[in-house]
């Protein structure tokens, strides 16, 4: 029977090799290439620890709980590692390595936080590196997925958390494509910063369909500072709202406050009621990097094109 990996690259058209290099799929180990190397994993590791909040979320949609987490408070989605007797090894930037050297995990899995630890960490146990490619953010969701689904035993729910995503971005892309432009804003601090194409907060043009109300945007990390002179001059249909302080707990001005002044009321999004707040923890803490939320953005997102479709 094809793996999952083996029928997901069968039905796109890619072979396994360009998927996770030449794998070799064994009784005991897969030797896959992520994104800081190539390594050899061993299948259905015992004490797995985990330093990325998006695997983590990945693996709770797989069924799997692992060993070892970080040391912070796991945001909702997964609040079922918030109690119990899980292996705290360091913060999302900042693996311990002592916690790692007393622990000694059989596997070791770090995201985009932590991807410059790499090196470091792979000192202390077989390590592999899930940093999404931000350019192709769904391929990478895609891929992490199935092989994670390969390392943990779990192929054919891989293949159908994968499937599903597919079919729901699908549906998502023929509602977006029909309804007006728009613009991503995460606010913090009571300032603004707007994300386009290519940036990490991109998917909702590069994945979702929306087209980019402002066709020129800085493309660095933090985004491009605007006011709300540039969101009336912009004037999209649509506005998708990011709370950071919300995301992180800190006090600050709420976004839907920040909102609510008279120059976003007079945009076309201000005047249709077309103001949409995303999940904080999904869209910033997450960064829609784990299939469980992407897929909860993606069937958000048609739940309020398809109202406004309906209207």
């Amino acid at each position: 029977m094809l793996s999952a990996v083996s029928r997901f690259a069968a039905v796109s058209g890619i072979c396994v090799s360009m998927l996770f290099g030449a794998a070799q799929v064994q009784a005991e180990s897969v030797t896959i290439s992520h994104s800081s190397g190539q390594t050899e994993v061993p299948v259905q590791p015992q004490k797995a620890v985990v330093l990325d909040w998006s695997t983590l979320d990945t693996l709770a949609q797989l069924g799997v709980t692992v060993a070892g987490i970080p040391s912070g408070n796991p945001p909702e989605v997964l609040r079922q590692y918030r109690e119990g007797e899980f292996i705290r090894a360091g913060s999302l930037f900042e693996p311990d390595v002592e916690v790692l050297r007393t622990a000694q995990p059989d596997l070791i899995i770090l995201g985009r936080r932590a991807q410059g630890k790499y090196e470091e960490v792979s000192a202390f146990g077989t390590t592999i590196d899930l940093t999404p490619d931000p350019n192709d953010l769904l391929g990478s969701v895609e891929r992490n997925t199935l092989l994670l689904g390969e390392i943990f035993g779990k192929q054919e729910r891989a293949a159908e958390l994968v499937a599903q995503l597919k079919a729901s971005v699908d549906e998502l892309r023929a509602l977006t494509a029909k309804q007006g432009d728009g613009l991503l804003i995460l606010t913090t601090g009571g300032k603004m910063a707007a994300f386009g194409k290519g940036t990490r907060f991109g998917l909702i043009h590069d994945v979702f369909g929306v087209e980019q109300a402002v066709a020129e945007l800085k493309a660095g990390r933090h985004g491009q500072a605007v006011s709300f002179e540039f969101l009336l001059e912009a004037d999209p249909d649509w506005l998708f709202v990011m709370d950071r302080d919300a995301a992180i707990g800190r006090e600050g001005t709420a976004a839907a406050e920040l909102m609510d002044n008279e120059l976003v009321k007079a945009t076309s999004a201000g005047s249709k009621g077309q103001i949409v707040y995303l999940d904080p923890a999904s869209w910033y803490l997450l960064d829609n990097s784990g299939i469980g939320v992407m897929q909860a953005s993606v069937d958000e997102l048609i739940k309020v094109f398809s109202a406004a479709a309906a209207r």
